[in-house]
This record gives structure tokens, C-alpha cells and sequence, in this order.
């Protein structure tokens, strides 16, 4: 069966790749958490609450069965195919903004990233962890995950609006360029 280790696999590797990098930044003297855009709590409950779709989308993977339908053999397809795009893009942002990446606005100098992936959308971690939610709430078919998920877009939508009030500060003009050329997620 394909499925326990294709939904294991990308958070996995994924934490691995933060962690490395949060190595990685603090031998440089650089702090990979920022300041946070929005209200502290808010924002880090945000980024904790996205354990929970994904701990659903993996349990449901590893036949512990949260739904409370059947949930058709097409729409797991479907599921897994954002599942797995979702993290392909969660990993193509977070390398391409290489030792840029923050968690929140940075405190700090640093370099506004339009090249690679971010050619195409702003924002692609954001938009890959939407479609992991998605993935999860339409893998799970639980009403539970599906509204959890669409409260973290809700505030990640926030988040994102205030990161760009951050970056419009730090990068004037050449952020309104870019802003100009490049859409929000796509």
C-alpha cells in the first residue's frame, strides 16, 4: 500500500529541512523566527493548529478511520494529489528563499526573493499549505478538519496581508514592482 508512506513522508522530511535550517541560520548569528505580523498568540496558534489536519490526513492514511463517510476512491486520488503538490511547494519555497526565510517579518536585512518559484506567486508555502489542508479535510471527509483547516487559511490570509505591509516597509518600490507583476498565490 502506497498511501502510509506517501502521507508520512513530505512532513517528515519537511521538519527535517526546518530544522536543518534552523541549524544552519543560528551558526550565521541568524534568528529564523521573526517578528510576528499579527497578534503573538493568534499567529502562533496558527502555526500549531496545522498539526492537526496533518495528523488527520496521516491517521486516516495509516487506517485509523476519522470519517464519517465513505470517502470515494477518486477523491483520496484527488486528496493525495494536492497532498503531495502541496508539499512540493511548501519545499520550493522554503529552499528558495534560502537564509531569507522567516517565520513571521524579519527583524533583520534581508533579500527579497522573486527569482525561482516565486516567480509565479508570491506566496507558494502558503498556497502548498492550503492545498495540504484542503488535502486533509478532502481525504478525511471530517467536518472537524475541514473547518479547523479553513480557520488556519482564514489567519494565514491575515498573516500574509500583514507580512506584505512588513515587506512593503523594508523594500518600497521594489516590492510594489513585484507586486505589480506577480499575483498573491498564482
Amino acid at each position: 500500500m502506497f498511501e502510509p508512506p506517501t502521507v508520512a513522508v513530505f512532513p517528515v522530511m519537511f521538519m527535517a529541512v526546518l530544522a536543518a535550517a534552523r541549524v544552519s541560520l543560528r551558526r550565521r548569528n541568524i534568528a529564523m523566527e521573526g517578528r510576528p505580523p499579527i497578534n503573538k498568540n493568534i499567529f502562533l496558534l496558527s502555526k500549531f493548529a496545522m498539526l492537526i489536519p496533518w495528523t488527520a490526513m496521516l491517521l486516516q492514511g495509516f487506517e485509523v478511520d476519522l470519517s464519517p463517510v465513505r470517502v470515494p476512491p477518486l477523491l483520496k486520488w484527488i486528496s493525495l494529489g494536492l497532498w503531495v503538490s502541496g508539499w512540493g511547494l511548501l519545499f520550493a519555497g522554503r529552499i528558495g528563499l534560502g537564509s531569507s526565510f522567516r517565520v513571521g517579518c524579519p527583524e533583520e536585512e534581508t533579500k527579497l526573493r522573486i527569482d525561482g518559484i516565486f516567480r509565479f506567486g508570491r506566496n507558494p508555502m502558503y498556497l502548498g499549505l492550503d492545498a495540504t489542508l484542503l488535502a486533509a479535510a478532502l481525504y478525511t471527509l471530517n467536518p472537524l478538519i475541514l473547518l479547523v483547516g479553513a480557520g488556519i487559511a482564514a489567519v494565514h490570509h491575515r498573516i500574509i496581508l500583514a507580512e506584505e505591509e512588513c515587506l512593503r516597509k523594508m523594500f518600497g518600490r521594489e516590492y510594489e514592482e513585484y507586486c505589480g507583476r506577480v499575483g498573491r498565490y498564482l
